[in-house]
């Protein structure tokens, strides 16, 4: 039996993706469609590298071809990625797909540990990623990547001076720290951090990006505002630990992103130090922190949860030695940041589907 193209196409209306409730046909994913006899060969767009579902939208859109075309068809599919972005405004970033910012309640709950380990795990996944640290008062990504001491280069671009940003494990870096010395303060008023700030986003080469992560403050106040007033944000997460006081404070940050002037839709809740896992007991948990506070939050605010992370003694030393321990593949902790880096992605997707299909 002779295979033709309008054979595989109908076939594939049957393959839906799972996040957009649309089959991958209508959605335009299946791209160069090749039939040659029995031989069917095509691609699939994704909307993220990091899409969870890429296996199981592989399997189904083989499964199809056999099921509804033909049993003996040898059919390879090629899984892409395209990332959708939303943005409008495209005078801020304009080569920047998805502006992410990462924020908490209050500090001490690990909202650079997981900016820095989300960026890389982003990046391993065949993303194009920035990462802005835009912790004016306490920068502490060069120590994360181990470039302390390095200082972005600046070159004249169409009459504009610009900073290149360092790069380290496939993460485009800048941050205020490249300017200072690693024990020299930054005693800076709230108008000079601002313009600190609005320089190290608009005046670095960032080039083509799909995600630039953007590691604020803790709290809520001046930076914040001035980044999400001055910068088309895609999204935000919130970095929490489980006991009730951060708790208390992540309420405020959600209130302040929902804000009318503000107006940034909030991707999730990041459990930051869910449990307690010792290196010597690997299969244990203790929620030393408290448990379930971070769910009930989430389901309370109308936001999911995108990931736990435990309280694992390697995700410390990691950061210290300036190796994120998402690098140290198959362990629970690496695996537990590549699967937040899949939660991320997805959402955005969501989101940017909803955007896109309101405008069409």
């Amino acid at each position: 039996m002779k295979i033709t193209k309008e054979q595989v196409l109908e076939a594939l209306k049957n393959v839906d993706d799972p996040d957009l409730k649309k089959d991958i046909v209508t959605l335009g994913m299946v791209r160069d469609l090749i039939v040659e006899g029995q031989n069917v060969r095509f691609t699939v767009m994704l909307t993220t590298p990091a899409c969870p579902m890429k296996d199981m939208i592989h399997k189904a859109s083989v499964n199809a071809v056999l099921h509804y075309v033909d049993k003996e068809a040898k059919v390879e599919v090629k899984m892409d990625a395209d990332v959708t972005s939303r943005k409008k405004d495209k005078a801020s970033l304009p080569d920047v797909k998805n502006i992410i910012a990462v924020a908490s309640g209050k500090g001490g709950v690990g909202k650079s540990t997981v900016a820095a380990n989300l960026a890389v795990a982003l990046a391993r996944q065949g993303a194009k990623v920035g990462l802005l640290d835009a912790d004016i008062y306490g920068p502490s990504i060069p120590t994360m990547f181990d470039v302390v001491h390095e200082h972005p280069p600046v070159k004249n671009i169409d009459g504009v001076s610009k900073m290149i940003p360092i790069e380290s494990y496939g993460v485009k870096l800048n941050s205020i720290g490249f300017m200072a010395a690693p024990d020299q303060a930054v005693p800076w008023r709230g108008p000079m951090a601002t313009k600190a700030l609005n320089e190290l986003i608009n005046k670095t080469e960032w080039g083509e990006l799909d995600y630039l992560i953007i590691d604020l403050p803790p709290g809520t106040g001046d930076i914040h505002l001035s980044v999400v007033t001055n910068v088309s944000i895609t999204g935000a997460i919130i970095v929490s630990t489980p006991q009730q006081v951060a708790l208390s404070d992540v309420q405020r940050g959600v209130s302040m992103f929902r804000l009318p002037a503000v107006n940034v839709p909030i991707l999730g809740i990041v459990e930051n130090m869910a449990w307690f896992t010792p290196a010597e007991l690997p299969g244990n948990k203790y929620f030393i922190f408290g448990k379930d506070g971070v769910q009930n939050l989430a389901a309370k605010a109308g936001m999911p949860v995108l990931g736990q992370i435990p309280l694992v003694q390697s995700i410390r030393e990691a950061g210290d030695a300036g190796r994120p321990v998402v690098l140290q593949e198959d362990t629970p902790q690496a695996l537990a940041f590549m699967d937040l880096a899949k939660a991320v992605a997805q959402q955005i997707a969501i989101k940017n589907n909803a955007v896109i299909a309101e405008t069409v």
